[in-house]
């Protein structure tokens, strides 16, 4: 029963640092766009440049 009086802190504690965290994520600007990480993944890469004539 003991174990109640240390895990409800505990628990709020990590509840708190998850909230903080997660509007700081917010306020930094994490999740302003959340579509072109994913659509830069379908882009072409750039032309490959040509390889040197041999010596």
């Amino acid at each position: 029963m003991n174990i109640i009086f240390v895990l409800i802190p505990l628990g709020l504690v990590l509840v708190g640092l998850a909230l903080w965290a997660f509007f700081w994520a917010v306020g930094d600007g994490q999740f302003d766009d959340l579509e072109s990480p994913g659509w830069a993944v379908l882009s072409d890469d750039p032309p490959a440049r040509p390889a040197e004539p041999p010596r």
